[in-house]
């Protein structure tokens, strides 16, 4: 294991497969899906950031890395993904194997790029600070709204000073806060029954008084048709606003709409998240902002509440998502999944801090803060600890702090016997089609690109890919061309708002024939492989219809033993597995029991935020996540491959019995 550590401590990758299957019946065989997960931005303290521009293939767009062929006499390197022999600039004339350049070291397979020429006018928006719209939630009681008011205050206080703040409070109507005007408090209320337009907004709030709307085009920002003063009503510098935002937090209460005692609160949830992707798209497009919920209790009011307000109609369970006895569900995954893309394309990030006792709706609410990559706590109070310190770690700075980015835009190139068939994590499809993309796709798939909304230190992907190759090849292209390459590009503006890209580039030998078995056991990598199978079968649990996940988890354990296990037929006790596989059923065994799969005694926005905290984590936090349902006491003196064999052969007694009922 300790050689797959080092691996991702260079790369940021941990694949379940580090010697890679070489042909497709070969891959279909292997179980476990060829894959990787990748953490796009961790943080090397070795890693070299260049300040020049990446040097590309003119076919297929790689970048330069280690693993070209390089001609120092013609000046001339070899693309490794498409062979193309590619000319060297001028100034690398001095380029020679005593003298080169970084991204050719051996040891510098991930290296960063900073400058404007390396990103391009695409995706450099320096001149726009980060900007941080609070949504906040007034329909709980007076306690919780002074936890809250207390918690935001500390929140200001940590804002970068550069920083554009904003303001939206909601209950029965939407209030937003014009905090530029600081001589008396002004608010624009709409209600919160009605959902508006992006145009309709701008009017209402007075945008065009005194700069005339444009006659054609798209109002977006101070450069299309929004005047800078006009914008500065709403989004204003933290350094500027810290005693107005902190007058208007005092002065919250609780929504002063009676409340049957018969009924729920009117909360309207969904109209406030819409008017404030809306104010962000036409004032700060393509910006680093944030859209911070604090959401305590379900939505009851708008175009999409989770929950009628009558008392009398229990929130949805899983039980009734089965037998699809929910009236309201449909239609709000369809309105967050509309809002989703609307943030995607504005390049916005969507937070939720849910902090109720009962469901807030984070089930139909998931689309949207995943595909924008934001972040998700859940308490039960305003007032918890891990609220309180999730919202102070999120503006922490120094050794500790997140690392908060925006405007990811993620890409791929492979070997032309790899395509992608997607990516199961925090990003959306740029619907970018290509050689590179597989017929069959999984979780974001059917293009090679992705966006990235919102990313961190620790945000990872996890990457699926098919081997095309359908024929073994011979023994001599087998020694002399035994190489799959993969390259994954990170284009990311970072917390202090320069833009980078980070380029990773690998290599993995590939086998192929019924003697490569032992060299595809010596490259297992069992903990990055469970973690693997369990974002895939949490993400067939919420798109496939009638699907049995303890069955498709027992089926694929059975086969990977079968294939990769030893024993005499008719004799279980004889089965054995190589200790590079020996831990991979027992994760498999507690995965099937995890709050991953089992939907018992959890909510469904209980069985939402574990899904996306696993979709999110990399492999070690992800196997710490599993691992709490390993916890088991170990007998004094004896040792745990023996208790891990016993623990195998008595599951795989199990599975044969299991296997006999199915046929």
């Amino acid at each position: 294991m300790a050689e797959f550590l080092d691996l991702e401590s260079q790369d940021g990758v941990r694949m379940p497969w580090n010697v890679i299957p070489g042909t497709k019946q070969d891959a279909q065989n292997a179980v476990v899906p060829i894959s990787a997960v990748y953490t796009p931005i961790k943080h090397f303290p070795s890693m070299p950031v260049l300040n020049y521009s990446p040097l590309r293939c003119r076919t297929c767009r790689s970048v330069l890395n280690p693993f070209c062929i390089v001609d120092f006499a013609a000046k001339i390197w070899i693309c490794p993904f498409c062979f193309q022999r590619n000319h060297f600039p001028p100034h690398y004339s001095s380029i020679s194997d005593d003298s080169l350049p970084a991204e050719l070291f051996p040891q510098y397979t991930t290296v960063e790029y900073n400058s404007d020429a390396a990103v391009g006018p695409t995706y450099n928006n320096p001149s726009v600070p980060p900007v941080f719209l609070f949504v906040v939630d007034t329909c709980v009681i007076e306690e919780e709204i002074g936890f809250l008011r207390s918690a935001l205050a500390q929140a200001v206080e940590l804002l970068p000073e550069n920083s554009l703040v904003g303001l939206i409070t909601f209950g029965t109507f939407v209030h937003v806060h014009e905090l530029g005007f600081g001589a008396v408090p002004k608010t624009y209320v709409f209600k919160g029954s009605k959902d508006l337009t992006k145009d309709q907004l701008l009017e209402q709030m007075s945008f065009f008084a005194k700069k005339p709307r444009p006659a054609v085009g798209v109002v977006a920002g101070a450069r299309d048709g929004l005047s800078p003063e006009s914008i500065s009503r709403f989004l204003v510098p933290a350094s500027e606003c810290e005693f107005t935002i902190n007058s208007v937090l005092e002065e919250l209460q609780k929504d002063p709409w009676a409340v049957p005692a018969d009924q729920r609160a009117a909360r309207c949830t969904s109209t406030a998240l819409s008017i404030a992707a809306g104010l962000l798209g036409a004032c700060v497009p393509g910006s680093a902002a944030r859209i911070m919920a604090f959401i305590g209790g379900p939505a009851t009011e708008g175009p999409a509440p989770i929950v009628s307000k009558q008392l009398s109609e229990p929130i949805r369970s899983h039980k009734d998502l089965d037998k699809d006895s929910v009236p309201h569900y449909h239609k709000c995954v369809k309105f967050y999944d509309g809002l989703s893309k609307q943030l995607v394309h504005q390049g916005h990030v969507l937070d939720l801090f849910a902090c109720a006792l009962d469901q807030v709706g984070i089930a139909e609410l998931k689309t949207a803060v995943e595909r924008t990559g934001g972040l998700v706590v859940l308490a039960e109070s305003f007032g918890h600890s891990v609220f309180k310190d999730s919202l102070k770690r999120i503006f922490q700075s120094g050794d500790y702090d997140l690392g908060l980015s925006s405007n990811g835009i993620f890409e791929i190139n492979c070997s032309k016997d790899l395509k992608v068939q997607g990516i199961i994590g925090p990003c959306a499809s740029l619907e970018k089609k290509g050689p590179l993309c597989s017929d069959v796709t999984i979780g974001q798939g059917g293009t090679s690109a992705w966006k990235m909304c919102g990313l961190d230190k620790s945000t990872s992907l996890c990457l699926f890919f098919d081997v095309v190759r359908k024929e073994t090849p011979d023994a001599t292209i087998q020694s002399t061309s035994n190489q799959f390459y993969f390259q994954f590009l990170t284009y990311y503006q970072n917390n202090g708002g320069q833009m980078r890209l980070r380029v990773t580039t690998l290599s993995r030998r590939w086998v192929a024939g019924p003697e490569s078995i032992q060299d595809l056991i010596a490259g297992f990598d069992q903990e990055a492989a469970a973690i693997v199978m369990a974002r895939q079968v949490s993400f067939k649990m919420e798109t496939e219809a009638e699907f049995d996940p303890i069955r498709w988890l027992d089926k694929a354990l059975i086969n990977l033993c079968s294939r990769f296990g030893e024993f005499q037929k008719d004799t279980p006790s004889s089965f054995s597995l190589s200790p590079r596989l020996s831990i991979f059923p027992q994760f498999m065994f507690h995965l099937r029991r995890s709050q991953f799969v089992q939907v018992f005694n959890n909510s469904p926005d209980e069985t939402a935020y574990f899904r996306m905290i696993l979709n999110r984590e990399n492999v070690a936090n992800s196997v710490v996540m599993l691992s709490f349902f390993m916890v088991q006491p170990l007998l004094s003196g004896v040792r745990l491959d023996i208790i891990m064999n016993q623990n195998i052969r008595h599951l795989l007694n199990c599975y044969e019995l299991l296997m006999m009922m199915l046929i």
